[in-house]
């Protein structure tokens, strides 16, 4: 919360109004913010008169009103609060922070600005529309809300990491998500299940290179600063709690899968498998399992969360205990963690020196199902729900061992249910993220500052198969009957980050200059150690635990442990400059240069230097302005680059050594031990570079009624890091290297819409818009033609799909059609000369979100639909249910009853024995992945403060959430939102939530 001295600093744009009222009684009272800090010059006036008055320093006021008159509140960054006389003679005003005003305040990198006097492209959520979300990572929560930033998350685990890209992916191989900073220390942007969202302040997502050109090294993706909650100066204890319940149910798909009778008499007719020997009498005795129902379930979730905040005149604290509980809806899964944070703040008396220590502790630990997404019948849980035959049962199951003798696929569903008994996956993490930041002013215009910030991260992962369960008994064999195993994988990384910097403001005139000299060290280090025990004793084994590890018996290999350990380190450096200029509010410049070391590249690359220009013209504040519709008119521009060191993804530590030549032993000529070449150096490796311009307009009109902005931009991505063919003459055929480029062109769109104005305790509706047009091109590819099947073409977009193109059923043969590199249509394509280039892939031309926002008299609603278009993936479930080959194994869909016959010969589905069904790879399981979803909405009350006096508590809110509620779209599987062309994937899901927030 913002000090005391920050709100002098922004009470010069109030309207200082000092009248007064000849009749009526005295009113005197105090106003506070919502954390019981004083705010001085806020407006106090008798609404319809034009009486007023304004707080003073310490929050006080006197105004004179009649009994049967009302009180008006307006202040800057709160919400306008108003109170009836009536016949109080004092009343105090705890106002509370307005979202759309603290949009004013902008981060920019290493400070702040105002919106007013901001050069660059950047959007800042508020906790408003982050807190109350039953979304285990707050990173799903940002979906939709910001333009350009696009969100993905292909799995339904609870704490899921998602995939984030802001403005186009602009890596191929690279890392391709925004840099995360919380309250000053980066941290890992794959990986943010064990933090409280409802810690969170506020969130600016950072997006042009006049904005991240100062994070030099990691900045290439965009920045993404997370401020959590502060404590107020001279404010009183308060004690908030927040408390959320809700109930995960699995999303729609519409597979149209069969039923018993179904399934068994398709069996009969095609004389294969149970059905093939049955009556019609005893196929319709079957029952039909759905066994969706049985591998998923109604997932609960509790979310509790209790804060205290309270400050004296030099020092303030907010510190919160948070726990949450979730249920996956898939069998077996789960999230459990418990956070505590500690925020202070301080300061001299002479406000000279300043302080802040931000600590979060969270411990987590997730059930987490294996093999999920692959074909593992024996394994992928996922897929024991979609594709068993619906004539087993559960009641079925026996124990493992029964499964072994026949070994039938039919069992599918069978060998899953003994895997939910015999098998546990967990994984515990403790993660600690702390700063401290201090400054101390030299001169009234010169400050030192330091952030020093560290993120800890231990992981243990522990996975057990028993020795009586059905996969190691299969395995293990009648040699090896106590075949168990357990795996323990341990990992712990320690990341530390250092800026220093010198930093110079001053005003004179009509001129404001804000410069500064930055240095910023960073170090991480990374150790594992793991191990596999192969036979565990079922008397004594318990998960986890070692009591039932065995000894190697005698000369049996299969009993034999293996361990493993691993030391990584990796460290940054830079320094760099920025300043900043105003003239007059009107017109002003910003300048950034940064030079970096990364220890990934030999010495002649080690550095690199990134730089980035930007400027503005508040066209508004021009005198031929006055009186014109606009309120705000902006435009500004930027243009720089910066760099992305984490060439080939997966963290700090991936591939640190490409520089270098390695060799390694193994068999040669005639089974001899040799030594041979495994790597060939590449010294010219160095940065991918991002180089972008962005040009943007910010506007305001009808008295702040529509507010939005609009940008451009261009964003090229050069120097990727590919792999490059070269002579085989050492037995390498392909070296690692710089080459190509990947642009993302595109525009951002923000709108908002006041529709209705009734100001406070009336009727309020306001409307919203966020859009994105993003195209991919790829350039100087590494090969002759300009082609690289799996990346791309010259000119074209990133990963397009190069296949077959599929041309429907031959009505005269029920066999397959396709389309030829000239378009004719042909039975028997060539697999090398009639692929092509199809102009889709898998990342988004559109995406964004519109929603409404309404309240009247402490009720409101808030809706956010998310859409986008231009996705194409392949149904590969949807392929797997049309198989007719396994009929006898595995669930269809009622698709296949529409497959061609001599009687039906108008249709999309082949012939069962069509001779080219299996022959070739097409386009035949491509879809659209475009969609329309109601992504978010929410309903409730919030008590009037009247309500509450005399009760002890300080505010009441109850509410009703959903997410991900209903979706319009094609695609016929659960989730269209997942980047990804993996089949049997873990849905995500559909959620409901009843909460309530208690303050004291």
């Amino acid at each position: 919360m913002k000090s005391k001295l920050t709100w002098i600093l922004t009470s010069f744009m109030v309207l200082n109004m000092s009248f007064s009222f000849a009749q009526g009684k005295t009113i005197t009272g105090n106003v506070t913010d919502q954390e019981g800090v004083p705010l001085p010059g806020v407006s106090v006036v008798v609404v319809g008169t034009a009486s007023g008055t304004q707080t003073d320093f310490d929050g006080n006021y006197a105004i004179k009103a009649n009994s049967n008159q009302v009180l008006r509140f307006s202040y800057i960054g709160q919400k306008t609060t108003d109170r009836n006389v009536g016949a109080n003679n004092v009343i105090n005003v705890s106002m509370e922070d307005d979202a759309q005003a603290l949009e004013e305040v902008v981060v920019q990198g290493y400070r702040t600005s105002t919106k007013e006097k901001s050069s660059i492209a950047s959007v800042t959520i508020s906790a408003e529309t982050i807190e109350n979300r039953p979304n285990a990572s707050f990173v799903q929560t940002l979906s939709g809300q910001v333009a350009g930033l696009n969100i993905t998350t292909a799995s339904g685990q609870p704490g899921a990491a998602s995939n984030i890209n802001l403005r186009g992916v602009t890596s191929i191989n690279g890392n391709t998500q925004p840099l995360f900073i919380i309250d000053g220390a980066p941290v890992d942007e794959s990986n943010f299940r064990s933090l409280n969202s409802q810690d969170i302040a506020s969130i600016s997502v950072l997006k042009d290179a006049g904005a991240t050109a100062i994070y030099g090294n990691r900045g290439a993706n965009g920045v993404v600063i997370i401020k959590t909650r502060q404590g107020g100066y001279n404010s009183a204890l308060k004690v908030n709690y927040t408390g959320i319940q809700s109930f995960g149910t699995l999303q729609d798909n519409d597979y149209k899968l069969m039923n018993s009778q179904q399934l068994l008499g398709l069996q009969k007719e095609r004389g294969r498998g149970l059905g093939a020997g049955l009556t019609d009498a005893e196929i319709g005795a079957y029952t039909t399992t759905d066994w969706a129902n049985f591998f998923f379930k109604t997932g609960l979730t509790q979310n509790h969360t209790v804060s205290l905040s309270s400050g004296s005149a030099n020092a303030s604290q907010f510190t919160s205990f948070g726990y949450f509980d979730q249920e996956g809806i898939l069998k077996n899964s789960g999230l459990k963690r418990f956070n505590i944070r500690n925020n202070t703040q301080g300061k001299s008396d002479n406000d000279k020196f300043n302080y802040s220590t931000n600590l979060s502790i969270n411990y987590s630990t997730s059930d987490e199902p294996n093999s999920i997404g692959t074909g593992g019948i024996n394994q992928n849980y996922v897929l024991g729900a979609y594709q068993s035959v619906p004539y087993i049962s559960p009641e079925d199951y026996t124990t493992g061992e029964a499964l072994l003798s026949p070994l039938s696929f039919t069992n599918t569903p069978l060998f899953l249910i003994d895997k939910l008994r015999t098998f546990t996956r967990k994984e515990e993490e403790v993660k600690l993220i702390g700063s401290l930041t201090a400054g101390y002013k030299l001169t009234p215009q010169l400050s030192a500052n330091m952030v020093m910030s560290a993120d800890y991260q231990n992981e243990i992962r522990t996975s057990s198969t028993a020795s009586d369960s059905f996969n190691s008994l299969l395995f293990g064999g009648d040699a090896n009957p106590i075949a168990g195993s357990q795996n323990q994988q341990s990992t712990r990384v320690f990341t530390f980050n250092q800026v220093t910097s010198l930093n110079y403001n001053n005003t004179w005139g009509k001129h404001t200059l804000d410069a500064g000299v930055f240095t910023e060290y960073f170090k991480a280090h990374l150790r594992t150690f793991g191990y596999n025990a192969q036979g565990l004793d079922p008397k004594t084994f318990s998960p986890g635990d070692g009591s039932g590890f065995i000894d190697d018996l005698g000369t049996n290999d299969f009993y034999i442990d293996f361990a493993n350990a691993n030391i990584q380190n990796a460290g940054l450096f830079s320094y760099f400059t920025q300043a900043d200029y105003d003239f007059d509010g009107k017109y002003g410049f910003t300048g950034t240069v940064r030079r970096d070391a990364s220890y990934r590249f030999a010495g002649s690359n080690r550095w690199a230097t990134f730089y980035s220009v930007a400027g503005r013209w508040n066209i508004s504040n021009e005198a031929f302005m006055d009186n014109s519709v606009f309120d705000v008119l902006k435009i500004r521009a930027s243009y720089g680059t910066a760099g992305n060191q984490n060439i080939n993804g997966g963290g700090n530590f991936a591939s640190p050594d490409l520089t270098q030549n390695f060799f390694a032993t193994g068999g040669g000529y005639a089974g001899q031990n040799s030594i041979f070449l495994s790597q060939i150096g590449n010294t010219t490796l160095k940065w991918e570079t991002v180089t972008q311009s962005n040009v943007g307009l910010d506007f305001e009109l009808f008295n702040r009624r529509l507010r939005g902005s609009v940008d451009g931009y261009i964003k090229e991505t050069s120097d990727l890091f590919q792999s490059t063919p070269v002579s085989a003459i050492n037995a390498v055929t392909n070296l690692d290297a710089n080459t190509g480029t990947i642009k993302n062109t595109g525009a951002d769109l923000t709108l908002n819409y006041d529709l209705i104005r009734g100001g406070a305790d009336k009727f309020n509706l306001s409307l919203n818009f966020v859009g994105n047009y993003n195209k991919q091109e790829l350039g100087d590819l590494p090969s002759e033609d300009g082609e690289l099947q799996g990346t791309g073409r010259n000119g074209g977009k990133l990963f397009e799909y190069f296949t077959l193109r599929y041309a429907g059923v031959n009505p005269a043969n029920g066999n397959l059609l396709f389309y030829g590199a000239d378009g004719a249509v042909t039975e028997n394509p060539n697999a090398d000369t009639d692929r092509v280039w199809l102009d889709k892939n898998i990342f988004p031309d559109y995406t964004g979100s519109f929603g409404l926002n309404m309240d009247y008299k402490g009720f409101f609603l808030q809706t956010q639909f998310n859409y986008t278009i231009g996705v194409d993936r392949f149904d590969n479930d949807l392929a797997g249910f049309q198989n007719p080959d396994n009929i006898d194994q595995f669930q269809k869909t009622t698709d296949i009853f529409r497959a061609w016959t001599p009687d039906n010969r108008i249709t999309d589905i082949p012939r069962f024995d069509a001779t080219n069904r299996n022959s070739f790879a097409s386009d035949r399981f491509l879809r659209k992945a475009d969609f329309l979803r109601l992504r978010f909405a929410t309903i409730g009350y919030t008590f009037p403060k009247r309500y509450l006096e005399g009760t002890g508590f300080s505010n009441l809110r109850i509410f009703g959430n959903g997410e991900n509620l209903f979706t319009f779209s094609e695609w016929r599987g659960f989730d269209p939102e997942a980047l990804s062309n993996t089949s049997r994937i873990y849905p995500t899901q559909r959620t409901l939530s009843i909460g309530f927030e208690l303050g004291f």
